[in-house]
């Protein structure tokens, strides 16, 4: 799975989702770091919270969301 992780220093759900996603290897852009406000609103314009996640080319959300689509796409990692 390609995992993308758009955070932000200093926030909990940011560390959370970096740690949900570990073992997939997720590209970590950092705010102001990586890009700007300007870039996030731009490529996010509906997000109203750190982090924001996309998962295999598609945008997922924030952690909430993250949490959500992990109970709907479970999937035998073992197969």
């Amino acid at each position: 799975m390609e995992a993308e992780i758009y955070s932000k220093t200093n926030c909990g759900y940011c560390d959370r989702a970096k740690l949900r996603l570990a073992k997939y290897n997720p590209k970590i852009y950092m705010l102001d770091t990586d890009y700007t406000r300007e870039d996030f609103f731009e490529k996010f314009p509906n997000a109203k919270t750190f982090p924001q996640i996309i998962l295999n080319g598609e945008k997922i959300g924030g952690y909430h969301e993250l949490e959500k689509w992990f109970e709907v796409n479970t999937f035998d990692e073992e197969f």
